[in-house]
Formats: structure tokens, C-alpha cells, sequence
């Protein structure tokens, strides 16, 4: 008896690329994907970028303040060696000059909790705290943001998706590199955008910090004892 087999459901993916990539490597990797620019260059997707001047957007614990774009907000809240909160940052609505520089402005402290806050934020806290929920907010409130999300998911469940950034971190723990916008949008679109507990959070990072630490010291105990001369003098590492 034959039996008739079932349709292989064939499931489509999301993926994040460096927009510096050549196409054509990009088309090699991902062969019938739709590659989708969603930077501000872009002219299909520009309102996903964070640099897009929405305005309205909530700035965290600032009671009720708003400024025009989620970078605005990020770069607003910083606290540099030689200077505090930036209301203009709040305020640019042109996408360009958005960035605060560490020469201009000194050492970076760490972001101001609130416009008027008196706490400053470490790195993973503010990505925590500060961006990750600005970014949401613009992901669920801004119309057009959400029809063009909306869009995107619905074609990913018929093909697979190529999201163009210039930034590839999707994992908000990794404070090596910025954050990739695209990549919150691909786990906004799958059901998986982070919403992490910072408590939980900083006692996991500082257990991997010392661990890390560790590991180095360890390393570096083991590179002196193989490279020491065979005497009788102590190690420096002992």
C-alpha cells in the first residue's frame, strides 16, 4: 500500500548581515532570500533605524519628557568627563551630528537614569534600562514603524529575510560592540525581543567578569611558569 507522504513545511528565517557585505556574497550565502536595507540609508525601511526622527518618544524616567529619535535619547542621557545630560540631543530631529564625541567631551561616565536623575548607569544597565525599551516603544506606537514590521514578518513566513545593518549584536550581554538594531527587529518579529531583569543581569555579568578574570590570571600564571628560568627564585605570580 502506498501512502501518500506529507508536504515538507519548509521554514523560513530571518537573518542579520553586515550592510558592508557585497551583495553578491550575500546572495551566495543566502540563496532566494530578499535583502532588506533597514538602516538610515535606506529608502524602504529608513523609520526602523534608531537615528529616524519619530518624535514623542518617552525618554526613560524623565516624567513624561520626550525627544525625536531613539539615539537622541541614548546620546542624551550619556554623562561624559566634560559634560552632563544634552538637551539638544533630545531635541535633533535631523539624523547627523547625533553622536557625542570622547574627544570633544572626555571620558564617558556612564548614562544619566532620567534628564533630572541623580544615578548614573553602567553600559549594561543603560542598554537595559534605556534602550531596549526605548526601541520597543517605537516598535509598538509609531504606525508606520509598525507597518513596515509588520510587513517584513508577514514575508517571512513565505521566504527568507536578509536585514542589512551595520551592526550584527543581537545580544545585548555583549557590550563589545553596539547593539544591532536589525537584530531587535528580527527578535521583535519572532516572539523573542529581550525584556532581561537587571538584578539578575549584573549578578550574572559580574560572575562572568570574575570568571573571565580568573581565567585570564590563570593563563597568564601558566605562560610565566612555562617561560620561567629553572632556578630556585619565586615566581612573581606565587
Amino acid at each position: 500500500m502506498n501512502l501518500a507522504l506529507s508536504p515538507i513545511k519548509i521554514i523560513a528565517m530571518i537573518y542579520v548581515v553586515n550592510k558592508k557585505r557585497k551583495e553578491e556574497n550575500i546572495l551566495r550565502d543566502y540563496p532566494g532570500a530578499i535583502i532588506l536595507d533597514i538602516t538610515s540609508k535606506s529608502s524602504y525601511a529608513q523609520k526602523l533605524s534608531p537615528f529616524y526622527p519619530h518624535g514623542n518618544i518617552p525618554i526613560p524616567f524623565s516624567n513624561g519628557a520626550t525627544a525625536a529619535s531613539v539615539e537622541g535619547i541614548w546620546q542624551g542621557l550619556k554623562v561624559f568627563e566634560h559634560e552632563d545630560v544634552c538637551m539638544d540631543s533630545f531635541a535633533n530631529d535631523t539624523m547627523k551630528n547625533l553622536k557625542r564625541t570622547v574627544r570633544r567631551l572626555g571620558y564617558p561616565k556612564g548614562h544619566r537614569k532620567g534628564i533630572h536623575g541623580s544615578d548614573l548607569l553602567d553600559y549594561l544597565s543603560a542598554r537595559i534600562l534605556i534602550y531596549l525599551p526605548s526601541y520597543e516603544w517605537v516598535l509598538k506606537n509609531v504606525p508606520d514603524v509598525r507597518n513596515i514590521v509588520d510587513k517584513i514578518k508577514k514575508k517571512s513566513e513565505e521566504t527568507d529575510i536578509v536585514l542589512l545593518d551595520y551592526n550584527t549584536n543581537l545580544d545585548f550581554r555583549n557590550l563589545s560592540t553596539p547593539l544591532s538594531h536589525a537584530g531587535l527587529v528580527k527578535l521583535y518579529i519572532e516572539g523573542n525581543y529581550p525584556h532581561p531583569n537587571l538584578e539578575e543581569e549584573l549578578a550574572l555579568h559580574s560572575a562572568i567578569s570574575t570568571s573571565d578574570e580568573k581565567s585570564k590570571n590563570s593563563l597568564i600564571k601558566a605562560e610565566a611558569k612555562k617561560n620561567a628560568a629553572k632556578d630556585d627564585s619565586p615566581s612573581l605570580f606565587d
